[in-house]
């Protein structure tokens, strides 16, 4: 499946579903092994809608898995876990392969057997976890003797195999899975050609700096009162200190030291001159040399471009103006990778990962629900229990619509967030005072009424738009981290005898009406080209900040916390974390819109965005399903954190 941007100005999500399933190799009947992990749920026969073309182009990895992978395992466990004597001794990338990396001879299999069948293998990654090769749809058909089919999903053509892959024999106790036959709902980018920045983007006046500062006394009341505009959008600077981090960062506690990778799609062509024109303009030191880095992931494109790369040029924009801004001193190094389907997503983290270019890495993306082949799900895992061995926290944004039922139907987390070995940050909508002071934190979960004729309509609350990404998942057993701290109402939310992975973790500012101030260069709409500011959310907003946060405290402890879920869930319930409950009264603000996203040109859409709307997901008191333990109350959050790792298992 394809990765989506976790960023919402409007309704940005297209994406895909997860379903963990055994992907065992097991005899073919023509001699072969079948692979039973690489078919997706939504290739079935209703949704069929022709063969796939026979010259049509085809690339895909293929995974060896790691050896002793169950030793792998409880390593990752121990390294991570502030109970274990082995908390906090990673393991250096080399020392990992040594141990674990599929052998050289294996990789040689895999590649002979590869080229044999005429396909041109373009990478094998440093720790032989995969082998990547291209060729044409026809070639796939006559190597893993199976039928590639065009489907359609949620109105949008996607190529699968119709059934089970086959492998010769003598690699199946070496090969774990194949990813990438089965097509994402975004195509990869056909070259490495810069397309020109993204259309513009201009939120609607009046609004407000902070909340509350302009009253909408000339719009209809709400909840038998005036609501106060929207914000522009907070600044670094409003973010910091709400948080209550600004004190920290001014005595030197600013990240130094510390190094945040972000991964995305694609590369921002105008990205060192946005962050370094925000940062002057918002107060943030601008990047020193040699402080940030953009760079495109290795790989080979191969297939058709679809033209998604500009809606990500934003989301790297937002990424690294809130690592930066919430902590200035860090090193941030970005890694765009060359397409946004997941294998080439996956490549870029694997090797970040690989070769630890930073200990901390934000990831604001990912698929809607858990249905993706087995084969992704084992991949994933395997690159993430290698970033917890090695010391690397990976952080990702739990997802932009709620709990999934108004896009899918049915109830459900996200992935990668419901993974039980990453950090999970949903979503709040944050209230900043005229003094830049806390003033309020709700789960983030928004529905919307429109101005029509004077009134709004529908009724307030109005129609769901888009919340934090939380619940059970139903891929996924409870880490042992969660057990005596997720109610088992959430925990066994689908079963009474198999409690899940509870989603999120940690929560900060995700919600559009409340959300970051953010600046990009961008063309508008008379062909022009220059830099502006506009407002935007998403979990993708509370990913990168507390991203940021976290080097904060990997330096105020002088190292890195690694895999940080174990310690977190050690601290629930203390004073590190604000519990974020129902408010007392129902919170709303108006925003204006322009109709045609820049000017007043075409008119305006007024709007009443109603706060803490979160379907079958609830804001209760401590561990909840919309923001986990909660946002983090800066100092003693980075007080908590700093502790001597013995005093975390007293």
């Amino acid at each position: 499946m394809h990765r989506i941007l976790r960023s919402t100005t409007v309704a940005l999500v297209v994406c895909a579903t997860l379903c963990l399933l055994a992907a065992t190799a097991q005899a073919a009947p023509t001699g072969g092994a079948k692979l039973g992990g690489s078919v997706p749920s939504w290739a079935r026969a209703g949704a069929l809608q022709a063969p796939a073309s026979s010259s049509a182009p085809v690339s895909f990895h293929v995974y060896l898995g790691w050896r002793h992978d169950g030793s792998a395992l409880a390593l990752a466990k121990a390294v991570s876990d502030p109970a274990s004597a082995h908390y906090g001794r990673f393991l250096s990338p080399a020392q990992f392969r040594s141990r674990f990396a599929p052998s050289a001879a294996e990789v040689a299999a895999v590649r002979t057997w590869l080229v044999s069948q005429g396909f041109s293998v373009t990478s094998v990654p440093v720790n032989n976890l995969y082998v990547a090769a291209s060729g044409t749809v026809a070639q796939a058909e006559a190597a893993f003797k199976v039928r590639l089919n065009v489907y359609r999903v949620h109105g949008v053509e996607l190529r699968s195999p119709a059934a089970a892959l086959t492998i010769p024999a003598s690699l199946a106790h070496i090969v774990s899975g194949v990813v990438g036959l089965s097509q994402s709902l975004t195509h990869p980018l056909s070259s490495r050609i810069i397309a020109p920045p993204p259309a513009g983007v201009r939120n609607g006046t009046p609004m407000s700096r902070y909340w509350g500062q302009v009253p909408a006394n000339d719009q209809p009341l709400a909840y038998g009162a005036v609501q106060p505009y929207a914000v522009k959008g907070y600044t670094p600077k409003q973010f910091r200190e709400a948080y209550g981090v600004a004190r920290a960062i001014a005595h030197g506690n600013n990240g130094r030291g510390v190094t945040v990778a972000v991964i995305d799609a694609y590369a921002a062509p105008t990205i060192v001159y946005d962050v370094d024109r925000y940062s002057h303009d918002n107060g943030v030191p601008r990047f020193t040399r040699g402080q940030f880095r953009q760079i495109w992931a290795p790989g080979l494109v191969t297939e058709p471009a679809q033209g998604d790369e500009q809606d990500w040029y934003g989301e790297e924009t937002l990424d690294i103006e809130a690592v930066h801004g919430m902590a200035p001193g860090a090193r941030v190094v970005y890694y765009g990778a060359l397409t946004s389907q997941d294998s080439d997503m996956d490549a870029a983290l694997n090797w970040v990962v690989d070769h630890r270019v930073a200990q901390i890495v934000s990831n604001s993306y990912g698929d809607l629900g858990e249905d993706l082949p087995a084969d992704q799900v084992k991949a994933e895992r395997a690159i993430f229990i290698q970033a917890a061995i090695e010391g690397i926290g990976l952080y990702f944004s739990s997802g932009d619509d709620g709990d999934e039922i108004a896009d899918l139907g049915h109830r459900t987390t996200d992935s990668p967030a419901s993974s039980p070995w990453v950090t999970a940050v949903g979503g709040t909508s944050l209230g900043v005072g005229a003094h830049n002071n806390y003033l309020f934190e709700t789960g983030w979960g928004t529905t919307s009424s429109t101005l029509t004729g004077g009134a709004w309509s529908p009724v307030p609350p109005g129609d769901y738009l888009y919340g934090s990404g939380g619940g059970t998942s139903q891929l996924f057993g409870e880490p042992w981290y969660q057990r005596r701290v997720v109610p088992s109402a959430i925990s066994r939310y689908f079963s009474p005898t198999k409690p899940g992975r509870a989603v999120p973790d940690v929560a900060m500012d995700g919600d559009p009406t409340t959300g970051m101030l953010v600046g990009e260069t961008q063309t508008w709409l008379d062909g022009s080209v220059s830099y502006d500011t506009y407002r935007i959310g998403g979990t993708s907003v509370s990913c990168p900040l507390f991203a940021g946060l976290m080097a904060l405290a990997d330096q105020r402890a002088h190292h890195a916390h690694g895999f940080v879920n174990p310690l977190l869930y050690s601290l629930s319930g203390s004073r590190a974390f604000r519990d974020i409950v129902d408010p007392p009264t129902t919170m709303a603000a108006v925003r204006v819109d322009f109709a045609n996203g820049e000017s007043a040109t075409d008119g305006t859409v007024v709007s009443l965005r109603t706060m803490d709307q979160t379907g079958t997901l609830h804001t209760i008191p401590g561990y909840d399903d919309v923001t986990g333990m909660g946002s983090p109350r800066g100092a003693y959050f980075l007080a908590a954190l700093s502790r001597p790792w013995f005093l975390h298992h007293r």
